[in-house]
């Protein structure tokens, strides 16, 4: 009898603000500028692609484009695209040190 599978879906996931920020965290951690585009572009879509689009300054299908696979977002586009979702970027020492 062959396993039964049912396709993974991360915007069932993605209902509250908690847990998008909670997942784009988690992109950022890791590293992966793809991951990180793929976890925005999923948030993105949790919320709808339209408002953030406009809310970012760009039109529906650039924000789809950037969001891709193969997109590669320009820091302009990444900086928008976080305010509309209602995040701040921030830095913090990769490796922190005490200061005496």
């Amino acid at each position: 009898m062959p396993l039964e599978t049912t396709r993974f879906d991360a915007l069932e996931y993605l209902r509250t603000p908690e847990d998008r920020v909670a997942y784009i965290e988690a992109a950022f951690e890791d590293g992966d500028p793809a991951l990180i585009t793929h976890a925005l572009g999923d948030v993105a879509r949790s919320i709808g692609m339209t408002a953030v689009a406009k809310e970012a300054g760009v039109t529906r299908e650039a924000l789809y484009k950037a969001l891709s696979k193969k997109g590669d977002p320009r820091l302009s586009t990444l900086l928008g695209v976080t305010k509309a979702l209602g995040l701040q970027l921030s830095a913090k020492p990769a490796n922190p040190v005490d200061v005496p």
